[in-house]
């Protein structure tokens, strides 16, 4: 059995977004007939420069190549243009790529792609979701509401969730890190209060940052947190110096979690080095697929660290994460994004179910992919996956994160 054939599909989830403003999708086939599965989460470059990437790494590493040699096609990856180093944009081409291999590996042996990576730990994976507005919420004023927030925590635990992420700490900017402003910490605080009072112990807090903050801005900022217990402080840092990382985690007394924007073992290796974070947040379609994931939660292990598959993309990146979820020991938590969008595109295949999604049995990933539905929704627009903002913290007026996908400006 030989990979063969290569289609790249860009979707547009509809507003408000959630996930980002666009997902890039592969579709490998062998020269047996086997289609498998992929999602690129790689965001660095335009849509239409990231499908001539996607296709050159195809190309170039793994037509013609037995999809069960996932090793040598990482090696040759990695290695290419004499790098031997990690590259966001390379890796999370091949991991898009990588993950189809494993759903092909998975069809072909007819069994599930955890049953490949060493079987199943876990017969069910805890999820947990980002805090998004309820119906009657205001879009735009509920990212700096902390009572919107609890209203919507109680919406999720009362759907079996035990953990719930949020983000009120301020501005998403290409600065770097920076000193929050005082009312960023405010209303930081009264967010967790608010939504710790409303959902008690039942669920854990999830303070998320997206590397908002300086060193001395985060430790401000997750000392101040220290009251709530939060279960983890997220990037709290620029995730490009874990030795900085390593300080806050020191001088706050709140796990830190980080990974969404690393990539290769090597990079979560450096952070488990410096002791930079007690939790890996792998995203499959960057990090380098299922099989780079299986070694970074064996690093993590070594540690004593736990694994928590990050998501901000759509339900095909989900499924791997699952996948690598049921498999390994270390397993903390899962994310997922429910919105009908992502679940009429795998047609239902994987959902939460009372907090925790049930061990997929079907073979590959275990998913159904709507691909009219996938091709029916082209992206059209010109911002990238994810972006942030030019403009500084704003010391006088109120900041805000929209949750990754702005409505005032969500391109459809």
């Amino acid at each position: 059995m030989k990979l063969q054939d290569l289609d790249i599909i860009v979707t547009a989830p509809p507003a408000p977004g959630w996930g980002g403003r666009y997902w890039i999708f592969v579709k490998v086939t062998t020269d047996t007939g086997i289609t498998g599965w992929g999602e690129c989460y790689a965001s660095s470059v335009g849509p239409d420069a990231m499908v001539h990437v996607i296709r050159d790494v195809f190309d170039r590493h793994m037509a013609g190549e037995d999809p069960a040699n996932i090793e040598l096609m990482y090696r040759r990856t990695y290695s290419a243009g004499f790098t031997q180093r990690p590259d966001p944009t390379v890796i999370g081409a091949f991991s898009g790529l990588e993950i189809a291999c494993w759903d092909i590996l998975g069809k072909d042996r007819d069994c599930p792609v955890h049953a490949l990576i060493g079987g199943r730990m876990n017969d069910r994976v805890r999820a947990y979701s980002y805090l998004y507005p309820l119906a009657h919420h205001d879009m735009d004023a509920f990212w700096n509401s902390p009572d919107m927030a609890a209203e919507s925590a109680l919406d999720y635990v009362s759907r079996g969730f035990t953990a719930l992420k949020f983000d009120p700490a301020g501005p998403y900017t290409i600065r770097g890190g920076h000193m929050p402003a005082m009312s960023d910490i405010s209303r930081s605080t009264a967010f967790c209060k608010a939504i710790r009072e409303a959902v008690g112990d039942r669920a854990d807090l999830l303070f998320g940052t997206h590397g908002q903050f300086n060193v001395a801005g985060a430790i401000r900022m997750g000392q101040a947190l220290e009251p709530y217990s939060p279960l983890w402080f997220e990037e709290p840092i620029p995730p490009d110096s874990p030795e900085d990382m390593a300080r806050v985690a020191r001088a706050v007394r709140v796990p830190v979690a980080t990974g969404e924007r690393l990539t290769t073992a090597a990079e979560f290796g450096a952070v488990l080095r410096a002791g930079a974070a007690e939790i890996l947040q792998p995203a499959l379609g960057r990090a380098g697929g299922i099989w780079e994931g299986r070694k970074i939660a064996i690093l993590a292990q070594a540690f004593t660290a736990q694994v928590a598959p990050h998501l901000y993309a759509g339900p095909i990146e989900w499924a791997a994460n699952i996948q690598l979820s049921v498999a390994i020991p270390n397993l903390l938590i899962a994310e997922t994004i429910e919105t009908p969008f992502h679940d009429r595109l795998i047609k239902g295949t994987i959902r939460v179910e009372g907090g925790y999604i049930p061990a997929p049995t079907a073979p590959g990933l275990g998913i159904e992919v709507d691909e009219d539905l996938a091709r029916a929704h082209p992206y059209r627009g010109t911002g990238l996956h994810l972006q942030m903002q030019e403009a500084p913290c704003d010391y006088s007026h109120e900041n805000a994160f929209q949750g990754g996908a702005p409505t005032s400006d969500f391109i459809e």
